[in-house]
C-alpha cells in the first residue's frame, strides 16, 4: 500500500512539474483597449489565440486611465486607445515603439434613453424638465466623454445642463446607468448602444462636425518582451478578418 501512495505522489509531482514549466513557457501579450472595445477585442483575441501559440490577456478601460498605467509601468504589450490624446502622451514620452502607431476603427458618438425612458429627439431636448441625469464619461479620462463634452458645446447646452450631468470612470459605466434606468439619458458610442439593444433606444447620432472624429488607434508598448507577437496581433485587427469582426460590432473603417 505504501509503495503505491509513494508511487502516485511522485506521479503527481512529476505532473506538477511538468504542468508548471509548459504554463511557464507559454508565451503570453497583455493588450490594454479602451473598453468599449470589449466585445470586438475578445473575438479578435481569441481568433489570434487559435491561429498561434500565443495567449492574449486583455485589460479594458478608459484610455486616459489605461495610458498612465503604462506610464506608471504597468506591464503591457499592445495599447488601443478611442482617442489620439491619449496615445499623444504615451508617443511623447517615449513609451511607445516607433512606427507601430497606427489608425484601426472608427465610432459614432450618440444619445440613448432607457427602453422605456423619456421620449427624445435630439441632443437639444436634454434642456428639458423631463431629463433630469445625463451619464457620460468623464472628460479628464475618457475619450467619449471628451466627445460628449464637444457635442454639448456644438449645441450650446454645456451651462444649461451642467448639473444634470453624472460622470462615469468609462462609456460602459455610462451605458449601465442608462439601461439601468439610473439616469434619464446619456452620451455613448453606437457600438455601446448595440452592445445594449434590448435595454437602450437610440435617440440620435451626433453629426460630422459636433466633435472630433471618433479616431481608434493602436500601437506596440515600448517595454514589450513580445514584439512579434504584439506586432502580429495588431496585424490581425488590421487585417481583412480583424476589420470584419470591428465592422460586425458596429464600428466603423478608419478615416
Amino acid at each position: 500500500m505504501m509503495e503505491k501512495f509513494i508511487l502516485a505522489a511522485a506521479i503527481t509531482i512529476c505532473f506538477s512539474i511538468l504542468t508548471g514549466v509548459s504554463q511557464a513557457e507559454t508565451p503570453a501579450i497583455t493588450v490594454s483597449a479602451a473598453i468599449s472595445l470589449k466585445n470586438a477585442f475578445e473575438e479578435i483575441g481569441k481568433l489570434y489565440e487559435s491561429g498561434s501559440n500565443v495567449k492574449v490577456v486583455l485589460n479594458f478601460g478608459a484610455s486616459g486611465d489605461l495610458a498612465r498605467q503604462i506610464a506608471g509601468g504597468a506591464p503591457a504589450d499592445v495599447f488601443a486607445s478611442a482617442a489620439h490624446k491619449d496615445m499623444d502622451m504615451l508617443d511623447g514620452n517615449g513609451f511607445l515603439s516607433p512606427g507601430t502607431r497606427v489608425n484601426f476603427a472608427g465610432n459614432p458618438v450618440v444619445l440613448i434613453v432607457p427602453l422605456h425612458g423619456p421620449l427624445l429627439k435630439g441632443f437639444d431636448d436634454l434642456n428639458t424638465p423631463a431629463v433630469k441625469k445625463i451619464a457620460t464619461g468623464n472628460p479628464k479620462t475618457v475619450p467619449a466623454g471628451r466627445y460628449a463634452a464637444e457635442v454639448l458645446d456644438y449645441y450650446k447646452l454645456s451651462g444649461a445642463i451642467k448639473d444634470k450631468l453624472v460622470f462615469t470612470e468609462n462609456v460602459r459605466q455610462a451605458l449601465d446607468y442608462v439601461a439601468s434606468g439610473e439616469v434619464d439619458a446619456g452620451i455613448v458610442y453606437a457600438t455601446d448602444a448595440a452592445v445594449r439593444a434590448r435595454d437602450v433606444k437610440l435617440v440620435f447620432t451626433a453629426p460630422e462636425g459636433s466633435h472630433k472624429p471618433v479616431v481608434y488607434q493602436v500601437a506596440v508598448v515600448k517595454s514589450t518582451g513580445n514584439e512579434a507577437s504584439a506586432k502580429g496581433f495588431i496585424s490581425l485587427v488590421l487585417s481583412p478578418a480583424g476589420q470584419s469582426i470591428l465592422k460586425k460590432y458596429g464600428f466603423q473603417t478608419a478615416r
